[in-house]
């Protein structure tokens, strides 16, 4: 059951907020060393604060995320707009919040800003700070989802506020989504939206994570247009029960986990080297024996370790992955257990199927495979758009404006977004920041998901005043 409902925005138009023009950060690269002073950005900071601080944390159960906690921070946020917000929950708590600005041509295509609400869990120990603080230290907002992918629904909410409540009025429609469940793969947000209430977050174009990496020197800025698919597996390790007193020569099912997870650790999929790498590897400038030795198929793997933080991000880039991320066996500490489960993360790039991919686990596991049962079907190719659009050339000049001469890097992720929904129905769909030159893809990668997540105040007011600037032009 679904509670659906329109909300009346309240007639108050005030900004919400605590940060003032000029409030001092030590260690921020603005000028004067102070929060820039443009509305844009102060609102933007403000929001992203207050919804780092909900902890809509998502630990893929039903129950968990709460992001009706920060819808109603977004209704808030849009009083006195004059908007109309639909909130729609198709559980308890997992709510989300889209608004329409309705375009003055009707042939002209619309364009979504689609951003989710909820994070994923942390590791408190890990954090320097308090992970759901939301402090400012040395320029930088801390906090979980700061950088995934608060700051851009944050920034997506501001653009929007500010043409509704402007004199520009967009030729298109502008769709605003803060939507949930992205995080546990969308389920209770786009995915229900796209089968449920296709209406509320259509649109001929879309922008939503991740990208805005200044690469190389020109430089490049990362501008996702694809992603790697999915293909869920799980393993069943089956062994004989026994006396833990005597585990001499026992089929112990966590001993033979531990073999299937320690040999697919080392396997390492057939290497594909796709135009997507051979372009970032150029945008990298990079030794040309370095660059030479990561375009090939034989010679790839040796060289990663000299790539650093980005040693993870060019493995993932090509390779078809297969993590595994939970291992389970036994229920009482003198049994043996009889049964063990190991559940996959398979990332998979263009061109496999899912054949391939047991093919991979067959291949990896060897003789294991006597004990071992490969569970579940579940595929999704990778997806990706054309970059022949209006969106992407607005998307270029926007980055433009902040990077001289800087040319947008088309990327595939090797993580899932809310996009692929909309690639899979033919609707380009991008992944956009614009971040500061204190940034390289290797942290980025890092944070996300990581401990000390965190965005500088210069990438937040770089971004939202870049897509203000791409929504204006698109729809101008």
């Amino acid at each position: 059951m679904c509670t659906c409902r329109k909300d009346r925005t309240i007639a108050d138009n005030s900004l919400p907020g605590s940060i003032l023009p000029g409030t001092t950060l030590p260690g921020t690269t603005h000028p004067g060393n102070t929060i820039p002073t443009d509305a844009l950005t102060r609102a933007t900071v403000d929001l992203l604060r207050d919804l780092i601080r909900n902890a809509c944390v998502n630990d893929g159960t039903a129950d968990s995320g709460g992001e009706i906690r920060s819808v109603r921070t977004l209704e808030g946020f849009f009083a006195g707009s004059g908007l109309d917000l639909e909130v729609v929950e198709p559980h308890p708590g997992r709510a989300s919040l889209i608004t329409r600005i309705r375009g003055t041509d009707p042939g002209a295509p619309s364009l979504a800003l689609v951003g989710h609400l909820d994070v994923v869990p942390v590791h408190e120990a890990g954090w320097s700070r308090d992970p759901f603080a939301a402090e400012i230290v040395d320029g930088e907002i801390w906090g979980r989802g700061a950088l995934d992918m608060l700051c851009l629904t944050a920034s997506y909410a501001a653009v929007t506020r500010a043409i509704a409540t402007g004199s520009f009025r967009p030729r298109g429609d502008l769709v605003f989504a803060a939507v949930a469940d992205e995080e546990a793969g969308s389920g209770l947000g786009v995915e229900w939206l796209t089968e449920n209430r296709l209406d509320l977050i259509d649109a001929d174009f879309v922008l939503t994570e991740s990208g805005g990496v200044p690469v190389g020197s020109t430089p490049s800025i990362s501008t996702t247009i694809g992603e790697k698919g999915l293909a869920g597996r799980r393993l069943i390790v089956h062994g004989t029960p026994g006396h833990g007193s005597a585990p001499w020569g026992a089929r112990n099912a966590a001993i033979i986990a531990a073999d299937a997870v320690h040999r697919l650790a080392r396997y390492h999929a057939p290497v594909q080297i796709t135009a997507d790498w051979r372009r970032y590897v150029a945008a990298l400038d990079l030794d040309p024996a370095l660059a030479a030795r990561l375009l090939d198929p034989v010679r790839i793997i040796d060289a990663l370790h000299e790539l650093g933080t980005l040693a993870g991000f060019a493995h993932a880039s090509t390779h078809t992955t297969v993590s595994p991320n939970v291992v389970r066996a036994g229920d009482k500490d003198n049994v043996i257990p009889a049964l063990a489960t190991v559940t996959l993360d398979i990332r998979v790039l263009p061109g496999i199927a899912a054949a391939d991919v047991d093919a991979y686990l067959r291949e990896a596991l060897g003789e294991l495979m006597a004990d071992v049962t490969i569970e579940g079907e579940g595929f999704e190719a990778a997806t990706r758009s054309p970059i022949d659009t209006p969106l992407y050339d607005a998307l270029g000049a926007a980055a433009r404006r902040a990077y001289p001469n800087a040319d947008l890097l088309p990327m595939l992720s090797v993580g899932g977004s809310d996009a692929r929904f909309y690639r899979r129905r033919g609707i380009p769909a991008y992944g956009f920041a614009l971040l500061s030159r204190r940034w390289d893809y290797g942290m980025f990668r890092q944070l996300f998901h990581g401990n000390d997540e965190r965005i500088d105040v210069e990438s937040v007011s770089l971004t939202v005043n870049a897509l203000d600037a791409v929504v204006r032009d698109l729809h101008g």
